[in-house]
């Protein structure tokens, strides 16, 4: 969409100035730092908890009004009254200063600090801790007391740290502060700096690393009794598995955190959980209930900030909703809010968090579906004041990010040279900081802007530059940064799809080509990490021509305006063609060819739209994979074309699979080893009555036993069939082929994806633990895993990531699935038929599932794609 700014250019102040994308408010809450709960309980700070500070001559010694002055800013700190805290301890430094009591100085300046930080007064804070820290370094003694106060400023020294984007120096001052507290015994301060180093791990994207530490802490802390320390880290917990996506566990975290702040009357910590709470909501799509948690903590919380990052969410909730008498109501209540703040970096987000919820209403009003006056020079304004706080305060990370939000802005006003000033300059901070997410950020807009003025060249070289900075991010592309919410689908996916079209519209230059299909395959892999929310996909580039030489590949990718193909052949240079449709064309075609085969219509337009994707995917390479002599077509299929068997394409005459094996495969990076010719156990499981409200199977009975007279097995059969005695078995020994004939579903969400047992399910997760010593090298990997009566979530356009997650969590060299829930009797006999063809060493796995297929649809009854077409193999089809 187009911003018009009321048709004339964008009026900014004079501050020095020659992407659509929400910056994360999990905020103040989740993510703050919680070395302040020294101050926050109603207990004494850890420090002066300890025998030889207390007993100091140096603090007895002090007249009563100094120590009343101590607690009086504590209690304003509790209160979130930060400036009545600094003037008063300010009042008790000269005090101790007059005294020269260096002990007291060096505890009163880390508080400073602290509420400097609050305040938003980051080079102030900044000082002050350093003076606090220069004070501890000229010290002489090396008492355990020294020791301690020099742990909880380099607490603080991290959080300001942290708070200036130097989030790795934090963590190492974090470290520096955790062994001091071992070797000085203190658990409490422990506690506090490891947390204080897994949120800042969450900064940087690490979100595993994250979970890993704060899942110990929790333990460990479980044997101690309630306290704020332990809602802390609950929520923190909670925080780090809500962005991992492990959202149960998140919630159970966070309650738990909310029942012990809740019995320690701690609203401060109540508001933060509630908070929390409603962000679990809105990734749950429970918006009134986020709406509910988030006016929960409007009431609740004391602090400007805290409210201010409640209530940009809940306009964020309020426009996806359309509620626009509610969003009228609420932004003037932001925008005097924001005006309270005095720069710091979660004020300059919280004003680009805003500025991004303006444009989206601007889209809105623009498309007609709100009638609201025009935010447009207030976004500017917004994103200008943005930029002044970032520099006064020195924060880059914030700057790039504003400069970059605001050259995105004067690009969608079509105000190129402008936005291409500004996103320059964001891209070179990044590049000044060395921040990889910086520069993929920067990059894909320079290379957008760059592709509107039709320079395609410096577009490619800019959208290579975003490629490999998401490579280099791969570990933790799940979230790039805490600092903004990455939406994989809309903001992720895009660079690289818009890369391949760039690379495309060469032609077939070889060097293009080769780079085009190195992208098709990282997007691959980079949608299974972000479906697992783990970078746990073990990739290794593989040359076909040393696989099988009889086997070409084909990497369709659908574009905005087109579908391209690029054709792989052994020893032979890449090809590629290209077919002119948009993408909503190309999907709705693939819709309805899904929706006829899976339910078994017998249409002419089923049949009239199979010719039309063999058309678009096969014809155009027919000559050449006719004079190579092809055999196998192995599919890297992108998007909708997943839901779909390509062995029922149809060029008239035949179906594909008539003509070839056909196997799929989530990339050729992911290739495993082929089968083993040996001995081939079975392990052999499944259900034949109704169970957990599915349906009775009945001809399993036949297909498992059909199956035990082509092979050894060892059969699970009903009662039988349980996730543990599975696991026993699984145990035992190696078995290269598993066969699960059970009902099961894949899901874009892995949460939905699971295979039925006698009692339970199998979750993906599940797979982890029932193949983990194939997984560890202690037994063989499986050679075929076979589930045979599953079928893809209904509507779910994503679902097959559920197949290929299953069996990349299993291990399997090779899968077999079916992507619809196909005709009981039919599958026995299919399956029947497969390992009769596979029980013949002189063959592929593709071609034994070939040889079945055609059997099977030689069947008048089974004609239909329905019963056959439904069966893939994902993964090695020799």
């Amino acid at each position: 969409m187009k911003h018009k700014f009321l048709n004339k250019k964008i009026i900014l102040p004079n501050f020095g100035l020659s992407s659509s994308r929400k910056i994360k408010i999990y905020g103040l809450f989740g993510l703050s730092i919680i070395l302040t709960i020294l101050l926050v309980t109603k207990d004494v700070p850890v420090v002066a908890n300890q025998p030889n500070l207390l007993n100091s001559q140096s603090i007895t010694q002090q007249p009563d009004n100094n120590l009343d002055l101590l607690q009086q800013g504590k209690n304003y700190y509790q209160k979130g009254q930060y400036t009545e805290a600094a003037k008063i301890w300010q009042q008790a430094l000269k005090s101790y200063q007059n005294n020269k009591d260096s002990v007291s100085q060096v505890q009163v300046l880390n508080y400073l600090a602290l509420a400097y930080k609050d305040l938003g007064k980051i080079p102030q804070a900044q000082t002050t801790i350093t003076e606090s820290l220069n004070l501890l370094k000229n010290w002489k003694t090396s008492d355990n007391q020294n020791h301690l106060l020099l742990a909880q400023a380099l607490n603080t020294q991290g959080t300001i740290q942290l708070l200036q984007g130097q989030t790795e120096t934090a963590i190492d001052t974090w470290k520096q502060a955790t062994a001091i507290y071992e070797r000085a015994g203190d658990n409490t301060g422990k506690l506090i700096s490891q947390i204080n180093q897994a949120q800042g791990l969450q900064n940087l994207g690490q979100y595993r690393r994250a979970k890993t530490l704060l899942e110990e802490l929790v333990t460990a802390s479980q044997s101690q009794p309630d306290n704020l320390l332990k809602a802390q880290s609950l929520r923190s917990l909670g925080v780090a598995l809500q962005t991992i996506g492990d959202l149960k566990q998140s919630k159970t975290a966070l309650e738990k955190s909310l029942a012990i702040s809740k019995q320690l009357n701690s609203p401060k910590d109540v508001s933060a959980v509630v908070f929390s709470l409603g962000n679990i909501a809105q990734d749950l799509a429970e918006y009134d209930v986020a709406i509910g948690n988030y006016q929960e903590v409007v009431n609740l919380s004391p602090e400007i900030q805290e409210k201010l990052s409640a209530q940009l969410n809940q306009l964020s909730v309020l426009v996806k909703l359309e509620r626009w008498e509610a969003v009228e109501a609420l932004t003037p209540i932001i925008e005097n809010n924001l005006a309270q703040l005095a720069a710091s970096r979660p004020a300059i987000y919280a004003r680009i968090n805003f500025a991004e919820t303006l444009m989206t209403i601007e889209e809105k009003i623009e498309s007609g579906k709100a009638s609201l006056t025009s935010n447009n020079p207030k976004i500017a304004e917004l994103l200008a004041t943005a930029i002044q706080q970032a520099r006064e305060i020195k924060d880059s990370r914030s700057e790039a990010y504003a400069l970059q939000e605001l050259g995105k802005l004067y690009q969608d006003n079509s105000q190129l040279a402008e936005a291409k000033k500004l996103t320059q300059q964001a891209q070179n901070i990044a590049q000044e900081m060395n921040a990889s997410d910086l520069l993929a950020l920067t990059a894909t807009q320079s290379g957008a802007i760059a592709k509107a003025q039709g320079d395609i060249d410096s577009a490619i070289a800019a959208y290579e530059t975003a490629f490999n900075n998401i490579q280099s991010l791969r570990g933790d592309l799940v979230a790039i940064s805490t600092d903004v919410q990455f939406d994989f689908k809309e903001s992720i996916e895009p660079i690289y799809r818009e890369y391949v079209g760039l690379l495309l519209e060469k032609g077939d230059n070889q060097k293009n080509l080769k780079q085009a299909r190195q992208v098709i395959e990282a997007l691959q892999i980079a949608e299974l990490d972000n479906y697992f929310r783990d970078a746990c996909v073990d990739n290794y580039p593989v040359n076909i021509d040393q696989i099988d030489v009889q086997a070409a590949v084909i990497y369709p990718i659908i574009l905005s305006d087109r579908l391209e193909v690029i054709l792989s052949i052994p020893k032979q240079p890449l090809h590629h063609y290209t077919t002119k449709l948009s993408k909503k064309q190309v999907e709705n075609t693939l819709r309805h060819l899904y929706s006829y085969m899976s339910r078994g219509y017998i249409r002419e337009e089923s049949f009239r739209l199979s010719q039309r994707l063999y058309k678009w995917l096969i014809a155009p390479a027919e000559e050449k994979l006719n004079s190579n002599n092809v055999k196998t077509l192995v599919f890297v299929l992108d998007g909708l074309l997943r839901n779909l068997p390509m062995s029922a394409l149809h060029d008239g005459d035949r179906y594909l699979i008539e003509k070839y094996n056909v196997a799929l495969s989530p990339g050729l990076q992911l290739f495993p080893q082929g089968l083993q010719r040996k001995k081939l156990d079975v392990l052999a499981a499944g259900l034949t009555e109704a169970r957990q409200g599915f349906s009775s199977l009945p001809a399993v009975t036949g297909e498992i036993k059909e199956l035990t007279k082509e092979f050894p097995a060892k059969t699970l059969l009903n009662q039988d069939f349980t996730r543990d005695k599975l696991k026993k078995e699984l145990d035992s020994q190696s078995f290269p082929i598993v066969h699960l004939a059970t009902h099961g579903q894949f899901s874009s969400n892995p949460q939905e994806t699971f295979l039925l047992t006698w009692s339970d399910r199998i979750s993906i997760l599940d797979f982890d633990r029932l193949f983990q010593k194939r997984r560890l090298g202690i037994l063989e990997p499986v050679e075929l895993l076979v589930m045979s009566a599953c079928q893809t979530a209904s509507g779910d356009n994503r679902a097959t990531l559920g197949l290929a997650g299953l069996a990349l969590r299993s291990g399997a060299k090779s899968t077999i699935a079916s992507l619809w829930s196909v005709n009981d009797e039919s599958t026995a006999n299919l399956m029947k038929e497969f390992y009769q063809q596979l029980n013949n060493s002189q063959l592929s796995k593709a071609e034994a599932l070939r040889q079945a297929q055609i059997k099977i649809m030689a069947n008048p009854l089974y004609q239909h794609p329905y019963f056959w077409a439904s069966f893939v193999l994902v993964g090695n089809w020799l």
